[in-house]
């Protein structure tokens, strides 16, 4: 059997709930040939009459009495989904799966997350971390509806555009408890540290990103454009225990000075500048055949105002 026609069986049931073809027209902003039309070809499609005149009156056959609940269901599932279609287009509900490396995940997305779950209580968000490459395959193989990544990266079915650039500096434990003087809003600028060459941060222990990651090879980059080779004696994928191990004065790391900006911070390490300057750019990436319904959108400009 062919599928049945919605529309049809739901002018039936307006037929038969108002006992006449004129007022389930008017009901339904129809005609009432219009009507009666789609009447007949549901009892062609069905084989059976549905629909007996009694009078002026339109009553249901038993066929018709039989068919009437089912339609009465269909109709009750059809309002509830056009129901959370109208909240999806209204970005109050949704689901919306970002990727991203640990340290945008832990430095940059709880405020963003809690200002985007304020304003659409009805979103549900779901992060995964990891490398930049495997996190770009998985958003190329829709898994992933997008990702904020580090640059720079390149896929030829993605747009990736640059987010926002982050200041990296060098860190080491602060054994005396002091404040850093680099980061006290009321030190002057003579009691700055000096900035720390490729050269001097190879020279002792390094705790580094772990390798395959763009951030390490952002990090590796600066040190042989400098004249030096890192040779670290750690390697770690999680920047909470990259900075546990130099707080505990096992080695150096270079990190973005966000992850370093705490208030708790300022008394267990040493932050310097890196000479020559380096950064490291946060990027949006999304498929370019991507439907951006409304939660989507939302995300997508949140993460650009981060810039």
């Amino acid at each position: 059997m062919r599928r049945l026609n919605l529309d049809q069986l739901l002018t039936f049931a307006m037929v038969v709930e108002h006992a006449g073809f004129t007022e389930a027209a008017v009901r339904l902003g129809l005609t009432q040939p219009a009507v009666s039309m789609q009447i007949r070809n549901l009892e062609d499609r069905l084989g059976v009459r549905l629909i007996e005149r009694v009078g002026k009156r339109a009553l249901p056959t038993a066929a018709g009495r039989d068919l009437l609940p089912f339609v009465r269901r269909l109709r009750d599932e059809a309002d509830a989904a056009m129901t959370h279609m109208m909240r999806h287009r209204a970005g109050e509900t949704g689901r919306v799966r970002i990727g991203t490396g640990a340290t945008a995940c832990i430095y940059r997305l709880p405020p963003l997350l809690a200002t985007l779950r304020a304003a659409h209580p009805g979103l549900e968000i779901i992060v995964v971390t990891g490398n930049t490459p495997d996190i770009l395959d998985t958003v190329e193989a829709g898994t992933l509806d997008l990702a904020l990544v580090t640059l720079p990266a390149a896929r030829p079915g993605l747009s990736i555009e640059p987010v926002c650039e982050e200041e990296m500096v060098a860190v080491d434990a602060r054994a005396d408890g002091v404040p850093n003087p680099s980061s006290d809003p009321s030190s002057g600028p003579s009691t700055a540290l000096p900035p720390m060459t490729p050269v001097e941060a190879a020279a002792g222990p390094l705790i580094l990103y772990e390798r395959g990651g763009t951030m390490r090879a952002v990090i590796d980059a600066w040190f042989v454009a400098g004249g030096a080779q890192p040779r670290p004696a750690m390697e770690l994928g999680n920047v909470e225990a990259i900075k546990n191990l130099v707080a505990a004065g096992l080695g150096r790391s270079i990190l973005p000075a966000v992850t370093v900006a705490g208030e708790g911070d300022r008394h267990r390490f040493g932050v310097r500048p890196l000479a020559p300057p380096l950064t490291r750019t946060l990027g949006l990436a999304l498929r370019r055949d991507k439907v951006r319904d409304a939660g989507v959108r939302a995300l997508v400009k949140a993460i650009s105002a981060i810039g």
